[in-house]
């Protein structure tokens, strides 16, 4: 029992960092129909902007909230320079653009920084852990959860509580009235893509501390689950997104933690085949947009 506990917990850290990236995808799909594959990317330059930020002499604090500030300005010059331009595009053409600009950015991060992964020292209570009862519960994992519950519930209040969020809702349910009405098309669009970088950002902190490195590719497996659980939960359902990262992520550890060794290498397969087992019964998600809305 302890250590089923123990692994649930672990499965919540890592669902918490597939579901904010998951809630970036479907928060810019649901208002102009983008499935960013460049969203890794996002992730990645925030990595390397609190690699650099420490390696400059930051303190760890100042390092991660950089990393944060990198990620939102990726996500904006992204939005700026490379989608602006292609709004009201068809799904194909998004989809190479967004191909394109992964690719882009991924030989920079390999020819302008490093190939290989960089280490980042972060202090050693990040390492530790502590008891509680029989359970032995990692510091890390902790402040994941913590900082995944704490992101989650301001970006309710954001969407809930402030006027640009309620623009942003207004305009997954009808993007085209809502221009009609006055509302700048450009400001809700960005605001869209700086929350989804905010929470690519926070993600990337996250898995950087976890994993003590960066490297070009340590966005892409991450995205690549997030959007998975994206169509899990259901395609432009903001809710399901959650739901589906948290599904893929408790999927992932529990089946690492109890399957045989002989059934190891088979791990991806068969989180993939229940994924498309839950798909055959419910092949809108879990939590699919409601009938006419994207959110």
């Amino acid at each position: 029992m302890d250590q089923l506990v123990q692994q649930l917990i672990n499965a919540l850290s890592l669902g918490g960092i597939y579901a904010m990236l998951a809630l970036g995808l479907a928060i810019v799909f649901s208002i102009v129909r983008l499935i960013n594959f460049a969203h890794g990317e996002i992730m990645t330059f925030g990595g390397y902007g609190i690699f650099l930020s420490m390696l400059l002499g930051f303190p760890p604090v100042a390092a991660l909230c950089m990393g944060l500030g990198a990620a939102v300005v990726m996500a904006l010059a992204m939005e700026r320079t490379a989608f602006r331009v292609m709004r009201g595009a068809d799904v194909i053409s998004l989809l190479i653009t967004s191909f394109a600009v992964s690719e882009i950015l991924k030989v920079l991060f390999q020819n302008g920084i490093s190939a290989r992964p960089v280490p980042i020292s972060f202090p050693a209570a990040w390492s530790s852990s502590y008891k509680i009862g029989g359970l032995t519960i990692g510091v890390a994992p902790t402040a994941s959860i913590i900082v995944t519950i704490l992101s989650l519930g301001c970006l309710t209040f954001v969407l809930r509580r402030l006027a640009i969020g309620m623009a942003m809702r207004a305009a997954a349910e009808d993007f085209d009235m809502l221009r009609m009405l006055g509302v700048r098309a450009n400001r809700v669009v960005a605001a869209a893509f700086a929350i989804s970088g905010l929470l690519a950002g926070v993600a990337a902190v996250i898995w950087t501390a976890q994993r003590g490195s960066v490297d070009p590719m340590m966005g892409f497996f991450p995205v690549l689950k997030a959007f998975i659980a994206t169509v899990l939960g259901g395609l432009g359902s903001l809710g399901g997104a959650v739901l589906g990262g948290f599904v893929v992520g408790t999927l992932e550890v529990l089946t690492q933690a109890f399957l045989p060794d002989s059934l190891a290498p088979y791990r991806d397969a068969l989180v993939l085949s229940a994924v498309i087992g839950v798909l055959l019964v419910r092949p809108d998600g879990l939590l699919p947009a409601r009938s006419g809305a994207r959110s």
